[in-house]
């Protein structure tokens, strides 16, 4: 693109675009999850095979992630976005269409994590090639709030789209949202310019002085194990507060379980802004030890306590959400703000890798805890949750051993 078409956008309304594309692409990325107990009786699922459905799409990710992210060190960042936003209306189009069951699901399901590979990071990494060192936190958090208030739609979109037109409908509305925002970033975001190929160019994929880089890991081990928390609550958190509400005989009257997966998303938004702003003034190491320290005692009781009445549980995980949402943007930001500049989209491909690795673990986990123990029940879902805190303990005390460095602009640092 030429100079003076570039020229138009300021970094700040470049972010603007770039966040508001996010939430367009990702508003159907929980749909899955929301309308989980209804499609787990509609195809006659297992907790497992449900597990399976909801964790092939990280584990697509996964796979995906360390390829296309570390492709923008070299590759116009703009393009692999456009190429992921593709895939998500693909995978949601598709679902809505033609998925039946089990297995048309979970490939349909993976085509989405291919697409979420393509645009979660790579969108990071247009942002994080804008801004300066001091700016990175706040970059990193912007970009965090924009995913996390899609997230947070999600829930409510999908249980009010389902309820007047149908699941159906529900995923085929998700992809045309995508194809919006593919629309915005081919139409308003400049391409970039790269510079040219050197004689390190063939070391692209060489992840090997990115896993030499003890600060930028650290913060993605303990982001790995945060996104198992993270994925295993939105992944089950509706089923869970179901089975409560059915449990105790309290379902009348109350804030369904999708609006509050909504609040707690968008608490965990919040949370995710004021832990990055935190983590500034006190210092990124402190509150990221917190943070998981305090997530790890409520997962500890979680299902023992919660499933006792619906108030307590939708209480619980309010808290819950807000406490593992809170090191999130702080997470992602230590790892790309101490990272080598020259191999930040390697660094970020290596943290999402690491990340939904957890993510993928997170609700397969779950739904195989729950099946292992007979079902969906008090001791079950206790267990479950209790699985969650323990590896949360072990994450909290490598990252400790290691003590990473703040970022530039931390007043710790």
């Amino acid at each position: 693109m030429p100079e003076s078409q570039s020229a138009r956008f300021s970094p700040k309304q470049l972010i603007a675009l770039v966040c508001a594309a996010q939430v367009l692409v990702q508003i159907g990325a929980f749909f899955w999850p929301a309308l989980l107990p209804s499609m787990m009786d509609l195809w006659g699922l297992t907790n497992s095979e449900a597990g399976w459905i909801t964790g092939i799409f990280y584990a697509a990710y996964m796979i995906a992630v360390p390829v296309l992210v570390t492709l923008t060190d070299r590759v116009d960042a703009r393009l692999i976005y456009l190429i992921g936003v593709g895939c998500t209306i693909a995978g949601h189009l598709l679902f809505g269409l033609v998925a039946e069951g089990f297995w048309s699901a979970l490939a349909l399901r993976a085509l989405a994590g291919v697409g979420w590979a393509g645009t979660y990071m790579t969108g990071l990494k247009l942002l994080a090639d804008q801004v300066d060192a001091t700016m990175m936190s706040r970059a990193v958090s912007g970009h965090a709030a924009s995913i996390g208030i899609s997230g947070a739609l999600s829930f409510s979109c999908a249980g009010l789209l389902a309820a007047f037109y149908g699941w159906q409908a529900t995923f085929v509305v998700a992809g045309l949202s995508a194809a919006a925002a593919w629309l915005v970033v081919a139409t308003w975001v400049p391409r970039r310019a790269h510079a040219k190929q050197d004689a390190g160019a063939a070391k692209l994929f060489d992840f090997r002085p990115v896993l030499r880089n003890r600060s930028a890991m650290a913060y993605s081990i303990a982001y790995c194990v945060h996104t198992l928390e993270m994925n295993a609550l939105r992944g089950w958190g509706v089923a869970f507060l179901g089975f409560v509400a059915a449990g105790s005989g309290a379902s009348e009257g109350l804030l369904s379980p999708t609006t509050i997966l909504t609040a707690l998303g968008l608490i965990g938004t919040a949370a995710s802004v004021m832990g990055n702003e935190a983590a500034i003034r006190i210092g990124r190491r402190r509150l990221i030890a917190v943070a998981m320290l305090s997530s790890a005692a409520v997962a500890g009781v979680l299902g023992f306590v919660g499933s006792l009445s619906y108030g307590v549980a939708a209480g619980m995980l309010l808290v819950y959400g807000f406490i593992v949402w809170l090191d999130s943007s702080s997470l992602t930001a230590g790892s790309a703000g101490t990272a080598d500049p020259a191999r930040r989209g390697a660094t970020l491909a290596v943290h999402s890798t690491l990340g939904y690795a957890g993510g993928f673990v997170g609700p397969l986990m779950i739904g195989f805890i729950l099946d292992l123990y007979g079902g969906m029940s008090r001791l079950s879902w206790g267990l479950a949750f209790l699985a969650v805190a323990v590896l949360t303990l072990v994450a909290l005390a490598i990252f400790m051993a290691i003590r990473p460095r703040e970022l530039a602009g931390d007043r710790a640092a």
